[in-house]
């Protein structure tokens, strides 16, 4: 596996990501590790792209998992519960990203017409949508069943529908993340 990859899995896993068997675990029983996997191998390109592409539309079927692979997502990506995820390919998304089942992140005309730019380290509840030409900051919970089409400073949460922030000190992400980010991969 290559580096990206294993950064990737480092977030499900830790330091086991190293190990083999570790490895094929998460790539053959994980569908949110199974379709970043699929991804990354899209987006690497090379002479074997067309049977990686048809691997990744068969692995969305599968999962209910949108994200294709033009999306330009940093390393750590860690897709919490697979099933109707949806990111627009327009989307910037930082590392140590987190997402659920039911989230959103896609484009939208009028006002706000877009795609949304996401920092580091940023959660996306169940059922939670940012749309629009929004930048959300970096250390930032949207909350489940919340609503974004505004910009969000650092060190927040969002919550509600429409959506409301709430400002934190310290980074509301941080206990779900853990010692499980990128910054820690070794």
């Amino acid at each position: 596996m290559d580096v990206l990859i294993k950064k990737d899995l480092f977030r499900y896993i830790g330091s086991d990501c190293h190990k083999r068997c570790m490895q094929l675990r998460y790539l053959f029983f994980t569908p949110g590790f199974q379709y970043t996997y699929l991804m990354r191998k899209c987006q690497k390109g090379g002479s074997f792209k067309f049977f990686w592409m048809v691997l990744l539309r068969w692995c969305m079927f599968k999962t209910g998992i949108q994200i294709p692979y033009q999306t330009v997502i940093g390393e750590g990506l860690y897709i919490a519960h697979f099933g109707n995820i949806i990111i627009n390919p327009g989307a910037r998304i930082g590392k140590n990203f987190t997402i659920a089942a039911g989230a959103l992140v896609g484009f939208t005309l009028g006002k706000r017409m877009g795609h949304p730019i996401i920092g580091d380290n940023v959660r996306m509840c169940t059922n939670s949508i940012v749309i629009g030409k929004v930048k959300i900051g970096n250390n930032v919970l949207i909350a489940p069943g919340a609503f974004c089409n505004f910009d969000v400073p650092d060190n927040c949460i969002v919550i509600g529908n429409p959506g409301t922030i709430i400002q934190k000190e310290l980074s509301p992400t941080a206990k779900y993340n853990g010692a499980f980010v990128v910054e820690n991969y070794k």
